[in-house]
């Protein structure tokens, strides 16, 4: 879909981009397929550029594009080569999904890495989960581990896609600090025995409260889903399961409250 105009800029043809970005957002495999996901806001797209996310396209509105940071970050990227897209404010509706559209996204390339790339310190907290009903609940996760100095989720088989757009406009562009790793719960397993990390679990059965628990770095918490709570496997990883006090009456918390708050005690101790 590209399409050089001259040696300084990269200009798209609009109407294959905007069906390429409408798919990006609808379509999971397409999105996976191409390592590839979405953005827009002003927030998410200067985030994406500071922390150095490769961008495979650019799409924005002379008109709708007020933010002065914003627009002199656009003119840089497309002076550096970058493709881009100049719409009109009706054609970047046609693909924002904010109440408000801001007149600049781009597509990003998506950034997941492996366990063995992860580089160890003894001041490192990581957050497992293999799956999370609610969009909204994982972006809610990813900008408490962000607001914590946490440093990113290890997503345990394929259930979870941090780059579903409900995702990535719930995080508000904490997205983009945070480390994403996928792998198995077996591989889990020999990687927290290697690198002897403690993990805490998070279970309404669990033996003691979540603030008695002496939390130790590197740690790894481990979140059941909202429906199931922990497998088997996942609990046999942890060295401690920790419950939240409630009332009686209460089986269980929104998983993104219970997870912040153990994320808030790691951060404390």
């Amino acid at each position: 879909m590209q399409n050089e105009t001259n040696t300084e800029f990269r200009q798209l043809d609009i109407a294959p981009t905007l069906s390429t970005i409408e798919r990006l957002q609808t379509d999971r495999g397409y999105r996976d397929a191409n390592r590839l996901f979405f953005v827009e806001g002003v927030r998410n797209f200067i985030e994406a550029v500071d922390h150095r996310f490769s961008l495979e396209a650019l799409l924005y509105s002379e008109k709708l594009l007020t933010n002065p940071i914003a627009r002199k970050l656009v003119r840089r990227l497309k002076r550096s080569g970058v493709p881009f897209a100049r719409v009109t404010p009706e054609q970047f509706r046609r693909v924002s999904k904010t109440e408000r559209a801001s007149g600049v996204g781009a597509i990003l390339r998506q950034r997941v890495q492996r366990l063995e790339q992860i580089r160890l310190d003894e001041h490192q907290c990581w957050t497992a989960l293999s799956h999370v009903r609610s969009p909204g609940n994982f972006g809610t996760l990813v900008r408490t581990s962000a607001a914590t100095g946490a440093d990113g989720f290890i997503l345990l088989g394929d259930s979870i896609d941090p780059f579903d757009p409900a995702v990535v406009r719930s995080t508000m562009g904490a997205l983009f600090k945070q480390t994403l790793v996928r792998t198995t719960a077996g591989q889990l397993r020999l990687w927290v025995r290697k690198h002897n990390i403690q993990v805490i679990g998070a279970s309404p059965e669990g033996l003691v409260e979540y603030d008695k628990v002496s939390y130790k770095r590197p740690a790894l918490l481990m979140l059941g889903g909202e429906r199931r709570g922990l497998t088997e496997e996942e609990r046999s990883i942890c060295d401690h399961i920790v419950r939240i006090p409630m009332v009686d009456g209460m089986d269980s918390l929104n998983l993104a409250v219970a997870g912040s708050l153990l994320m808030y005690e790691v951060f404390r101790s």
